[in-house]
């Protein structure tokens, strides 16, 4: 405990450092340093899709940085510090684990996700929904609204009925076709979507996970063709779909 508090204490003396003397770190506002903060919390996922801890533990520090620049700039405005900032979230955890804090009593983690909720809803909360973040990615932010509200309850009892909501789903995006509304086909097709979204949560499988890694599946894919016509000086737009499909399933058989 001694060492890690001694290293929590080594970074903030620094970023005191760096806040006072270097002209950049000097110029940052919590605005200037959102967008960095968003492309550090992508790193950190891709970092853990490849599961490579080295670069997750690089990732972390550089999240645990903003962590600490965003409340040394809360300080000089007065406004909170790194204490603060800490100690409401040990309140904050002590508070909505009355299973572990009280006497409250759990069998699963259902219940504890279910207890949350109610908390929340407690502290002023006006929705269950109210804590999804606005600019979530669509699909992450369908994971969550869904998850919220199975927390009440509001949920398929079985994943049969999911997939039978995905079914219909389908039914009426493929109604739309032939009629050429494109509002009306962009409406179903996200209706589909969530359908999927919900299906995925049931099958407990992360969607987002799981889409990127098909799209880094494909893309390793993809380049196993280009690298395959650059060596026998072909364009890809002059080979035929027949000659790409079949380095594909070369590159499948490859275990690319």
């Amino acid at each position: 405990m001694k060492e890690k508090l001694e290293a929590f204490g080594r970074i903030l003396k620094i970023m005191d450092e760096l806040r006072e003397k270097c002209p950049w770190d000097r110029k940052q506002t919590i605005e200037s340093l959102r967008p960095m903060t968003i492309e550090e919390t992508y790193e950190l996922g891709d970092a853990i899709l490849k599961n490579d801890m080295k670069e997750v533990k690089e990732e972390l520090g550089d999240l645990l940085l903003h962590i600490v620049f965003y409340a040394k700039i809360g300080e000089e405005k007065g406004e909170f510090d790194i204490a603060g900032v800490i100690n409401n979230l040990c309140e904050k955890l002590i508070t909505r684990h009355p299973h572990i804090y009280g006497d409250v009593k759990v069998n699963n983690e259902e219940d504890v996700k279910q207890n949350w909720e109610k908390i929340k809803l407690k502290e002023g909360k006006k929705s269950v929904l109210q804590g999804v973040p606005v600019s979530l990615p669509a699909l992450i932010k369908a994971y969550r609204i869904q998850d919220k509200a199975a927390q009440v309850k509001f949920e398929w009892e079985n994943i049969e009925d999911v997939w039978k909501k995905v079914e219909e789903e389908i039914g009426e995006l493929k109604e739309t076709l032939p009629v050429g509304d494109k509002r009306k086909t962009e409406e179903e097709f996200g209706d589909l979507l969530f359908a999927l979204v919900n299906y995925s949560r049931f099958l407990k499988v992360d969607p987002e996970a799981a889409l990127e890694r098909t799209n880094l599946k494909f893309m390793r894919r993809f380049k196993f063709i280009e690298e395959r016509a650059e060596k026998e000086n072909k364009k890809l737009d002059s080979m035929t779909l027949e000659e790409m499909d079949n380095i594909w399933n070369e590159a499948k058989r490859n275990g690319l």
